[in-house]
């Protein structure tokens, strides 16, 4: 929930003239979090953000599950501040891969100068940028941004001006703004850069002005840019000519790739490991139940389905599949009952045969390859043997 106040400061035992304004969260984390949410709500794959800074909207949006490709350019970024850290991957993204490839680079480089690595994105973010470009930079960056990099999306934020009278410094935020607009003045560049390049831009912002303060709208004024797909093809301004050569003026300070299931390795440990995981549970539940023999076989007389992670209609689906069983010291899980657990019929589409497939090369399965077989018991089943909790087999 976003609050902000006026509360009292003092410094060096003087009170100050003006109150000092609060903001819960803090004004940066909502510029983030509002581009955050944009990418959510579009489901955007391939996003730059210029002026990178500390890297933390880029470690904030390599979350999201649509994300691909995160790029992110800075005039001050250098190499040995980025050799690993929390952009890197991390042990967790190994034991668990995402669903999809995520490559992420960083540049250093200028926001104003054209790089072909940037061309077609998906968005481009600007969070604080513009404010800080003299007014030869200025001039350049829509050509750059708009026309030669032509992104689906812009997100531009800036400060409003006019809310600075509320701070106790009514000056400019911060000593290295080359300027900071009003309202007025941010929109009308906005229109006209949108104008010219075929985009639609809608304004909003960040940064709630206290009580009785309204008039001088958001602390950080945001123009959200979208390229209009329709007129584009009518305009030699909005994309770069296909025959313009590749152009790498950037220099790369850092780059990492994620593992992922689209990757044959992450997706094969990940299915042997959600299988193994399955039959685990089924193993164990088949030796705590009743169960009896029907000739060579001892199947149980009740449900080997887990009792959690599962909705009522996937247990009752599992619980109609054909029940696992053991014959002498195998147990055995027919590929058709496991096929029905989430999380393994995600990763093969319900393809029964890319299932059999994968198994087969880390997993045992029975002669006809209808069912996957593993020791009945092992190191971990062995305790249940240990600690009496295995019940009796009732003859038929």
């Amino acid at each position: 929930m976003e609050e902000n106040k006026q509360c009292n400061s003092m410094d060096n035992c003087e009170v100050p003239s003006k109150k000092v304004i609060e903001f819960k969260p803090p004004v940066y984390e909502q510029r983030y979090y509002f581009v955050k949410n944009l990418v959510n709500r579009h489901g955007l794959r391939k996003i730059a953000d210029l002026g990178f800074g500390d890297a933390t909207l880029l470690w904030m949006l390599k979350y999201h599950r649509c994300v691909q490709y995160l790029v992110g350019v800075d005039v001050a970024a250098r190499p040995f501040e980025w050799g690993g850290g929390r952009l890197s991957p991390g042990v967790g993204g190994y034991i668990v891969p995402r669903e999809l490839d995520l490559t992420i680079t960083l540049y250093r480089g200028s926001a104003v100068q054209k790089d072909s690595r940037l061309c077609g994105f998906d968005l481009i973010t600007c969070i604080e940028l513009i404010e800080h470009l003299d007014s030869e930079d200025l001039a350049k960056f829509p050509e750059v941004v708009f026309g030669y990099f032509s992104p689906g999306m812009v997100v531009i934020s800036t400060p409003n001006s006019e809310f600075n009278p509320l701070f106790p410094a009514s000056t400019f935020r911060d000593p290295d703004h080359r300027f900071e607009w009003n309202r007025t003045q941010f929109q009308t560049w906005a229109l006209d850069v949108a104008k010219l390049y075929n985009y639609s831009v809608e304004f909003t912002g960040v940064g709630d002005p206290p009580a009785g303060a309204e008039h001088v709208g958001y602390c950080t004024q945001i123009g959200v840019f979208q390229k209009n797909i329709a007129k584009a093809t009518e305009s030699s301004i909005s994309e770069p000519e296909e025959h313009v050569p590749e152009e790498h003026i950037y220099e790369v300070v850092y780059t990492t790739s994620y593992p992922s299931l689209q990757q044959s390795k992450y997706f094969r440990l990940t299915l042997s490991s959600e299988s193994v995981k399955a039959i685990g549970l089924m193993k164990s539940r088949f030796l705590r139940g009743l169960r009896k023999r029907e000739g060579d076989r001892v199947v149980p007389l009740g449900s080997c389905t887990p009792q959690f992670g599962l909705t009522e209609a996937q247990r009752a689906e599992i619980d109609q599949s054909p029940k696992p069983y053991s014959v002498g010291e195998k147990f055995y899980v027919p590929l058709e009952r496991l096929i029905i657990y989430p999380k393994v019929n995600h990763l093969v589409a319900g393809s029964m045969e890319k299932l059999r497939t994968i198994l087969a090369e880390g997993l045992r399965l029975n002669g006809d390859q209808s069912a996957v077989q593993v020791e009945l018991v092992d190191y971990q089943t062995q305790r249940l043997f240990d600690e009496h909790l295995i019940s009796p087999v009732l003859e038929s």
